[in-house]
């Protein structure tokens, strides 16, 4: 192992550190004495329970290790924001905010026309396209992972989050890279110590924490450089239910352009250019996406494992729906604050769309915290469009 970290050596540093943001949710702020004990304001928000049957298994202090991270950065984001000026503490940087339709397939396979994935129903949207280092001032040509996030709008019946129940949105989450880097709170909890340390010698323990994989999986996804939002592939990278009952099953998602042009980076990038691109982009056009759901196909592909990729030769993805972008005009100062107040979080689910895994467990209470904590000191209203 001693010989795995020379290679990395402290360039490695600069590789983690915006990883915390990735998927979780989680802040730069946290250090090694943060206490397990203390109870943080989001401790009122229940905790998702398991369902054995897909394979869900809760871990040790998963559940007061969620509440602390929560607690964590809703200290970070009140030191680091002045009040009104609060961004995400995650994808902060946003490449712009797009209309769209979400059109579900007539075809679709009667075994995923499930939940809002009803044959020929099109629902209006909003798509965010954005960066994910905590550093909305970073230049978009440096590698990063980039993230979409779909709303979709009209959706009927009674929603998983306690807190928006009769909310009419379902979302949909995803970045391009198909896993993470790490499957369970501990090492997560273990990861944020050693990347937060001012110890040089505790910032070398990285990839003993990570391990292997989990180290490769960080490299892997945060050495990303795209041309266009439109043109990169996202996925979820973690599971979710699809249906109820006896049928229900666990499946992931993903979505891609329709066609994919060359990834031909510009020679000279401006500070900005992934929101340049998009933009012009849709002045000139229409963009196509196509929504892809891959079912689990076998019992190994395990649902607490969200460092290994479903084969998709194994696990095929089908298309069950077309996101229609029409050439629009985005880049306004009421889209831009209408984007920004927008809060994503996979719980803006139906029950048939259940969240699965200890990482989306997680997130439900770091989400939620999140954005109570950002619109109160926006003096923003915190509802769903």
């Amino acid at each position: 192992m001693a010989n795995f970290i020379q290679p990395i050596n402290f360039k490695v540093l600069y590789v983690f550190t915006p990883l915390v943001f990735v998927l979780t949710g989680c802040s730069e702020t946290l250090h090694s004495q943060t206490p397990l004990s203390v109870k943080p304001s989001s401790a009122n928000i229940a905790y998702p329970e398991i369902d054995p049957i897909l394979g869900e298994k809760l871990q040790p202090n998963e559940e007061l290790i969620a509440q602390n991270i929560a607690q964590v950065i809703e200290k970070s984001i009140r030191e680091q924001y002045r009040a009104g000026n609060a961004l995400r503490d995650a994808h902060p940087k946003a490449h712009g905010c797009v209309r769209a339709e979400f059109h579900v397939s007539k075809d679709i396979p009667t075994q995923l026309a499930k939940g809002m994935f009803i044959p020929e129903r099109t629902y209006q949207a909003w798509i965010r396209f954005s960066n994910a280092s905590n550093d909305a001032s970073n230049a978009d040509i440096n590698k990063d992972a980039r993230g979409i996030a779909i709303k979709i709008l009209g959706v009927s019946g009674q929603k998983i989050l306690e807190s928006e129940k009769q909310a009419t949105t379902q979302d949909f989450i995803m970045i391009n890279h198909p896993v993470f880097f790490a499957n369970d709170a501990k090492r997560y909890l273990s990861f944020m110590n050693d990347v937060n340390s001012h110890n040089m010698i505790r910032k070398l323990h990285i990839p003993i924490a990570l391990g292997f994989k989990g180290t490769m999986n960080a490299l892997g996804a945060r050495n990303s450089q795209i041309a266009n939002p439109l043109y990169a592939r996202y996925w979820s990278m973690v599971p979710y239910q699809l249906g109820l009952g006896n049928d229900r099953k666990a499946v992931k998602y993903s979505v891609r352009a329709c066609s994919m042009p060359p990834n031909n980076l510009p020679k000279n990038p401006s500070h900005n250019y992934l929101r340049e691109a998009l933009k012009n982009t849709l002045q000139s056009t229409d963009a196509c996406m196509e929504f892809l759901i891959q079912p689990r196909t076998s019992s190994q592909m395990l649902i607490e494992d969200s460092m290994t990729e479903w084969d998709e030769i194994v696990a095929p993805f089908y298309q069950v729906a077309t996101i229609h972008i029409p050439k629009q005009d985005f880049d306004t100062a009421e889209q831009n604050k209408f984007c920004e107040n927008l809060s994503f979080t996979p719980w803006h689910a139906l029950p048939e769309h259940r969240p699965l895994g200890a990482v989306n467990r997680m997130r439900k209470v770091i989400y939620e915290n999140i954005s109570r904590v950002r619109h109160d000191m926006n003096s923003a209203p915190r509802q769903e469009p």
